[in-house]
């Protein structure tokens, strides 16, 4: 991605902002092991809008003059002797933002933009965080709240760049095929040599070399080598199981290539199928057709996840997995999880909670049967662009077949 790129994200931003000022902050590192960092992965909204992967800076956007300055972390020559650091210059280029300044001159100006702006913009709370199990990176908080002192009123900007980086430009979705074909390319080199491998780290790491050796950043989320029951863990990750004949082996896979990311899901058998996994296999696979057909620009959302759930109940119905159309118990038992996910920067990139899809969407649409009692898993996942007549399956050259 070129600084024309992020400079346009800006300017669409601005156009939203309506002559106001928003103050979008990077991630921080967070610890991994004593003194170790974990390897920095930077924060998606501050990404689109800047192209800077490096932790710790700011950029402060004022739509009323039409004007961004990057604003610098403080680093000590210790942590630029061991990590490095981003020159000013290179921050400048990456971007397209000129103005580089550091943060005692940033909150000089914020305490000057706070003199003709009452309220400022800002990443709110993440929706739905009540739901994790993990700590959130403290970043946007910390300025969240810092702004608060300076300004009458923060206001949450994070649904509307939400909406924004919903609808793809085309320099976005040309990167995202990028990551889906290599992503395709990884899946056709293990499945040729399915039956070479032991244990579930051996696809684990042969999906790395393929990503990695092909120049990729690599895995875009942590990948799920899920052989047998594992499959039925939804997010299983541990992928150190020893694989044995005649089970299914699910694999949840994405490559990351020039900032965004691919999500496809296989399930494969481990030798010859029995009748009931070949059944269940059949079923997923019949129920994506059938739900991709349903994706199309104008239609309401809320429609859409209705008319996939009812065409979910009828191939539980049919494998005996639900007493009646109505046994809701039974049907969530067996789909635990949503049919779609929107796809981009994020690997579960929010969509801006939209009444209907539009054109430059990208989504997932990912059914599964999870059946813990029978040690089976199955899951299919495409990669979906609406267009403006209807969709495109990105993903559509990789088989879906067992």
């Amino acid at each position: 991605m070129q600084a024309d790129f992020f400079r346009h994200n800006r300017e669409r931003f601005m156009q939203q902002l309506a002559g106001g000022v928003a103050v979008v902050v990077a991630y921080t590192q967070m610890q991994r092991k004593n003194d170790a960092a974990f390897k920095f992965e930077q924060e998606a909204n501050f990404w689109w809008l800047t192209g800077i992967e490096t932790a710790d800076w700011w950029v402060i956007i004022d739509a009323k003059r039409g004007r961004s300055w990057l604003v610098a972390p403080t680093i000590s020559h210790s942590h630029q002797v061991f990590d490095g650091s981003l020159s000013p210059a290179t921050a400048a280029l990456r971007s397209g933002i000129e103005h580089v300044i550091d943060q005692n001159e940033a909150e000089k100006l914020l305490r000057q933009l706070a003199k003709t702006h009452s309220v400022v913009y800002a990443l709110g709370d993440m929706p739905h965080a009540e739901y994790f199990d993990f700590i959130q990176n403290p970043t946007s908080k910390k300025l969240y709240d810092s702004l608060g002192r300076i300004f009458n009123t923060v206001d949450d900007c994070r649904k509307t760049l939400a909406q924004l980086r919903a609808l793809k430009q085309p320099e976005e979705i040309a990167a995202m095929k990028r990551a889906i074909s290599l992503t395709i390319g990884g899946f056709n080199d293990v499945k040729s040599k399915l039956a070479n491998y032991m244990h579930e780290y051996q696809v684990e790491a042969d999906f790395s070399h393929y990503f990695r050796s092909r120049g990729a950043v690599g895995h875009a989320y942590d990948p799920i080598v899920a052989a047998g029951k594992n499959a039925c863990t939804l997010h299983y990750i541990e992928n150190n199981t020893k694989l044995a004949k005649n089970e299914l082996l699910l694999l949840d896979i994405g490559a990351q290539v020039d900032g965004y990311a691919a999500d496809i899901t296989r399930t494969y058998a481990l030798g010859r199928p029995t009748k009931r996994q070949a059944e269940v296999h059949g079923a997923v696979q019949a129920v994506q057709r059938q739900v991709i057909q349903l994706l199309s620009p104008g239609v309401a959302v809320r429609e859409y996840y209705e008319k996939g759930e009812k065409i979910m109940k009828i191939a539980l119905l049919q494998l005996g997995l639900m007493a009646n159309k109505n046994d809701d118990k039974h049907f969530h038992t067996y789909f635990p999880h949503a049919m779609s996910h929107g796809l981009g920067v994020d690997v579960h990139d929010s969509l801006g909670a939209p009444a209907v899809f539009a054109p430059g969407m990208v989504l997932t649409v990912e059914p599964g049967i999870y059946i813990p009692e029978e040690g089976i898993g199955v899951r299919i996942e495409d990669d979906i662009l609406i267009t403006t007549t209807g969709h495109t399956n990105l993903s559509a050259k990789l088989s879906t077949d067992l």
